[in-house]
């Protein structure tokens, strides 16, 4: 099965440090994020493996080659993008996704099994599912909740919140492609909408394995501390 790594964004929310290099490429103790997805992905029978490159792609090009490092069973292509498509834009220009498909953004350190979501997917029959996270979310102010007439019904203090969250890891049948028009913007989110719009079937794949999100700098340093103190969960040896 081929898998579609997004590596094209430049990182803004993580400056300074994807000023002078892309996101994919920052290191998590001694690889970079994008080397341990990608040796996850080949170990786990993904070897089969496209990167999207935009922005510095040259260096990820530069970095990983030909695939040539020390990675055996992988194999790597590459997409150029000319001009950013968003996160879903650039699937429909992407040549040979003509079968179920997985997708991922490049800066995302997890402990998914990957073949247990392409089995959901099957399994549900599904156009696409989206592997998602219960994530919570603090609020450090005092909530208040109010009638139509402005009496206070009920107060809390520093509540906190349950969500489903994209974990940014996708599976796709081709037949989804068609939604996307080839050669302009379209972001994950305006796809799922649409989707949802045109009566396609799109499911969640709820998963309890570690996952982080290395957006902001808060995160990435948190990221260096669970990588170090949870190496072999990641399975990048």
């Amino acid at each position: 099965m081929k898998t579609v790594i997004l590596a094209g964004g430049k990182g803004t929310r993580l400056a300074p440090y994807t000023t002078v290099f892309p996101k994919p490429l920052v290191p998590i103790g001694d690889r970079p994020i994008l080397e341990i997805i990608v040796r996850q992905l080949v170990r786990q029978g993904f070897g089969d493996i496209l990167l999207s490159v935009g922005h510095l792609g040259e260096l990820i090009e530069a970095y990983f080659q030909n695939g040539h490092r020390n990675i055996p069973g992988l194999q790597l292509d590459y997409y150029r993008e000319s001009n950013p498509l968003g996160t879903a834009g650039s699937l429909a220009v992407i040549p040979g996704l003509k079968d179920t498909f997985l997708a991922m953004n490049g800066d995302i350190l997890t402990t998914l099994d990957f073949n247990n979501l392409v089995r959901y997917h099957r399994e549900q029959r599904s156009a696409l599912t989206i592997a998602m996270h219960r994530k919570e979310v603090p609020i450090d102010l005092g909530v208040l909740e109010t009638d139509p007439l402005g009496e206070l019904v009920s107060y809390r203090e520093k509540p906190s919140y349950s969500f489903d969250v994209s974990m940014g890891i996708y599976v796709y049948e081709p037949s989804v492609l068609k939604y996307i028009p080839e050669g302009r913007y379209m972001d994950f989110p305006d796809l799922v909408k649409l989707l949802l719009e045109m009566g396609e079937k799109v499911t969640g794949y709820r998963s309890d394995d570690y996952w982080l999100d290395i957006g902001r700098r808060e995160d990435y340093e948190l990221a260096q501390v669970d990588f170090a103190s949870r190496a072999a969960e990641f399975q990048v040896v």
